[in-house]
């Protein structure tokens, strides 16, 4: 089930928000996991059991490690916490992976492959392993007390907001929340316009992006003219993003409307003139959890500048096998983590004196080619793509070979248009500030909460009408 599926909107989600708000406020957690969990099992019902088992050692461990006074003894329950979930991601999304590194190793030696079956990787898996660390490790700190009872725990790990792909979530930013939250008018009105938003860049640019560059990424890079192949780069430059903080804002706006309140996920990643901004503006839930949890913990730049920069370079080469079982995502990573490294060794200074003009366009070119090796399906193909682009080659570009190929018409140039515009003018994503404007002009005699509630409506009924007859992939729900 997905946030853009009739199912979901006409069905799951107006059910789950009429029996929320209309029980009990003592009820209202119990729904919620009730809701969490039917939403998780219409995807993967073999799995719900995977993670409701996972979540129960955690918890358990949680429990010893607060009462526990003995240094060493919680210090193991946090190990084993470690050790089970990070063995679990292991076994379902990189065992496959590991295995076919060796029995490509072992075919080289002439010896017999070993015989395997492919594992099915839990759908969410990689972001609710996050949560669940996070869960234990801040009940270890003292940032947060444990959960009152397993049921809390489990509503933490899998409220269905931001379960499959998420923002990540960690535990102390809605411990209290999950205990006792505030719900509103205004909130859960705001709650709905930031769906909607997040809908209409989903169903609107990033399917509409995904039309077109899909087709190009799938075909053999022989039969792909470079400038197609520039234009399909594009495309996904503005697919990811529009995909993935869609995404974000539909679980944002869910958890407004059931009271939960998530930190932001992205703030005009495309604007950023070095990647240290960039990251400082892209995914940003991953980026606090990477820098809380593993940079901080194995030395920050404590140590000294080569031992931060090692732990930097650790941080990006897990944050991209993270992202997936395969050798380009790691070297994705290290691509990252190089320019990340030139920021530190003096760039972002010398960054802050040239011309916002000069770097954001050179920014733009970087962020796309990291996003050509991310896209593609291993390092031969995108050592090809890459190839088309900067080498030339391919067959000319015609109209009627091109047509073969993607849908490229006035439509899907509008798309590329209006993507640009929505990515880069600075107006375009201040959401709070906007919000704010709606609900401060609703609240006058012109704006009367009827014209609000018909421009929005409007806005859903014109999103619904695109995703029913477009093709409506996530990218992010594949890790």
């Amino acid at each position: 089930m997905v946030f853009t599926s009739s199912l979901f909107l006409f069905y799951f989600l107006p059910a789950f928000l009429v029996v929320y708000h209309l029980a009990p406020p003592r009820l209202r957690n119990a729904i919620a996991l009730a809701a969490s969990l039917l939403f998780y099992a219409w995807g993967g019902p073999g799995f719900v059991y995977v993670l409701m088992a996972g979540t129960a050692v955690d918890y358990w461990l949680s429990c010893a490690i607060a009462r526990d006074t003995q240094p060493r003894r919680r210090q193991l329950w946090v190990a084993l916490s470690v050790v089970g979930n990070i063995g679990l991601l292991g076994y379902f999304k990189y065992a496959n992976f590991f295995v076919e590194q060796t029995n490509g190793i072992l075919s080289a030696l002439g010896v017999q492959n070993l015989a395997w079956t492919n594992i099915a990787l839990p759908i969410g898996i990689s972001f609710f392993t996050f949560q669940k660390l996070s869960y234990v490790v801040d009940v270890y700190r003292g940032t947060a007390t444990r959960a009152r009872s397993y049921a809390d725990c489990l509503l933490y790990v899998v409220l269905f907001p931001q379960l499959i792909a998420g923002p990540i979530v960690r535990y102390h930013d809605v411990d209290l929340q999950i205990r006792s939250r505030h719900h509103s008018t205004a909130l859960f009105w705001s709650g709905v316009q930031r769906f909607v938003l997040g809908l209409c860049k989903k169903a609107i640019l990033a399917n509409g992006m995904a039309a077109f560059c899909d087709p190009v990424f799938e075909k053999p890079v022989w039969m792909v003219p470079q400038s197609l192949a520039w234009l399909a780069a594009l495309a996904y430059y503005f697919q990811i993003y529009f995909d993935f903080s869609g995404y974000s804002d539909m679980a944002i706006g869910l958890g407004r409307m059931t009271g939960f309140q998530f930190l932001e996920n992205f703030d005009r990643p495309y604007v950023a003139k070095t990647f240290t901004d960039f990251w400082r503006r892209w995914h940003i839930s991953l980026s606090n959890f990477m820098r809380e949890y593993i940079y901080i913990p194995l030395g920050g730049n404590r140590r000294g500048k080569l031992r931060g920069y090692l732990n930097l370079w650790i941080v990006f080469l897990v944050s991209g096998f993270w992202h997936g079982a395969s050798w380009n995502f790691v070297v994705w990573g290290a691509y990252q983590g190089v320019f990340l490294t030139l920021d530190k060794l003096g760039w972002a200074k010398v960054a802050e004196r040239v011309p916002a003009m000069v770097l954001r366009p050179l920014m733009v070119l970087l962020v796309l080619v990291s996003w050509v090796i991310f896209n593609t399906r291993d390092l031969t193909h995108s050592a090809q793509y890459l190839e088309r682009m900067f080498g030339g080659g391919g067959p000319e570009w015609t109209r009627t070979s091109l047509n073969s190929l993607v849908p490229l018409d006035t439509y899907t140039a509008c798309l590329f248009v209006a993507a640009a515009l929505v990515a880069f003018l600075p107006w375009s994503q201040r959401y709070l500030a906007c919000e704010q404007a709606v609900l401060r002009f609703a609240r006058t005699p012109v704006g009367a909460p009827l014209f609000g509630l018909v421009v929005w409506f409007g806005l859903l009924i014109g999103c619904l009408a695109v995703v029913n007859s477009s093709y409506n992939p996530f990218i992010y729900f594949r890790f």
